[in-house]
């Protein structure tokens, strides 16, 4: 891909912008906003900026990228005079790809993102491991690869999948979790003193709920029938719950030790390392120098603060068999390592 246009540079165009242009590809862009558009390309997230539309379409000689949201792709997919290989990033798929009259069109959806929106936010690291869904619908077979390959080369993990599959499982998976953060966060706000005892799972499990609702109303608006069918399956596994509440208690374990063991199923097989940080500048600093002089392969990080302030533990999830050369890093960067 030597020549691509990104048609909106939020945090997915941006962030697509800058990973692109890591692999050596050229990066027209364009946003209906102005600040946008100037802060992409004061990030990096572009080489030019172009003066409208028009000039976008016509410098996208490789690929044109619709990074707009749900229900603006269903207007641009419909109506873009681009004869090139296009794709969008909505993590709606079923009424993009039907409304969608492009010649060479492939939907697309990186599972990828973070609560804060706009290019500001935009990394190039965004997509690195992420799994991101290939809607293929009528493209033909060369530009499904070739998609696939420009994933591949920003460092995602393409997944083949239908539009009608994509949405129910987004429904269950991310869809749903915003609704119920922000369920949750009006449930304890209502309840006396209950958010001054909130400590590290109600944060963990409404973190989400800081995210920019004007971006969730039109991606749950876009695909309320698969939402609305997954609230009607919370609400039965919470009507299950609340009569185990009620019966045998050994009902309620046993669902609580199914669910645990589904989760168990879902984590990836990491080693773990614990380090202790101090109350005071440059603690992180030092891990990240230890990352630096290891090149671990970094699977995740958590922060747990100690419970009355000053310092906590940072776990990283790193590749099996890379914990003894990042202990040995830390250490060397004065770092205590616990455990």
């Amino acid at each position: 891909m030597d020549r691509i246009g990104i048609l909106g540079t939020g945090l997915i165009g941006a962030s697509i912008g800058m990973a692109a242009r890591e692999t050596g590809s050229h990066v027209t862009g364009w946003d209906i906003s102005t600040e946008n558009l100037a802060s992409a390309s004061k990030r990096g997230a572009i080489d030019v900026p172009a003066d409208d539309l028009a000039a976008l379409l016509a410098a996208s000689n490789d690929l044109l990228v619709v990074a707009a949201p749900p229900s603006e792709t269903v207007k641009l997919v419909a109506t873009l005079d681009h004869a090139g290989l296009t794709i969008d990033v909505s993590g709606v798929k079923a009424p993009i790809l039907d409304a969608a009259m492009l010649p060479r069109f492939v939907g697309t959806h990186p599972m990828a993102g973070r609560e804060v929106s706009g290019p500001e936010a935009a990394s190039p690291a965004l997509f690195r491991g992420a799994t991101w869904v290939v809607v293929g619908g009528e493209a033909a077979q060369p530009d499904i690869e070739e998609v696939s390959r420009f994933i591949a080369s920003l460092g995602g993990r393409p997944v083949e999948m239908r539009a009608a599959t994509h949405d129910a499982a987004v429904a269950a998976v991310s869809h749903m979790p915003q609704l119920l953060a922000s369920s949750l966060v009006f449930a304890a706000a209502g309840t006396d003193d209950a958010l001054n005892l909130a400590a590290g799972s109600f944060r963990d499990l409404t973190r989400v709920a800081s995210s920019d609702p004007s971006l969730w109303v039109d991606l749950l608006r876009t695909n309320r029938d698969a939402v609305a069918r997954s609230i009607q399956r919370m609400r039965a596994s919470l009507d299950e719950f609340d009569a185990a509440l009620h019966s045998d208690p050994e009902e309620l374990e046993g669902l609580l030790a199914k669910s645990r063991e589904i989760r168990r199923s879902m984590i990836a097989r990491v080693g773990a390392v614990r380090v202790a940080l101090a109350d005071q500048p440059g603690e992180l600093a030092k891990v990240g120098r230890a990352f630096e002089a290891t090149s671990v392969d970094v699977r995740d990080i958590q922060l747990r603060h100690a419970p009355h302030g000053g310092g906590g533990v940072l776990t990283i999830s790193i590749r099996p068999g890379h914990a003894e050369a990042l202990t040995h890093a830390l250490k060397a960067e004065g770092l205590f390592v616990v455990g």
